[in-house]
């Protein structure tokens, strides 16, 4: 049974993450024939000052802040 863990930054919304969630398990079951009943994806939220991209977070990232 796959089992998929997603971390991304939290306030995506519950919509995306269902689409997400739903394509994912498509996009596995099409590849390899596994039943969508087993396969299974987990989301992890994580906060925009928790999560860095190179030096900064992605908070800063999104306010604009430079180094």
């Amino acid at each position: 049974m796959p089992y998929i863990h997603i971390d991304w930054v939290s306030g995506q919304g519950d919509e995306r993450r269902d689409e997400v969630a739903k394509r994912v398990t498509h996009a596995v079951n099409e590849i390899t024939g596994i039943a969508l009943t087993d396969i299974w994806v987990v989301f992890r939220d994580i906060e925009a000052k928790e999560w860095y991209v190179g030096d900064r977070s992605v908070a800063d990232r999104r306010a604009g802040k430079t180094g």
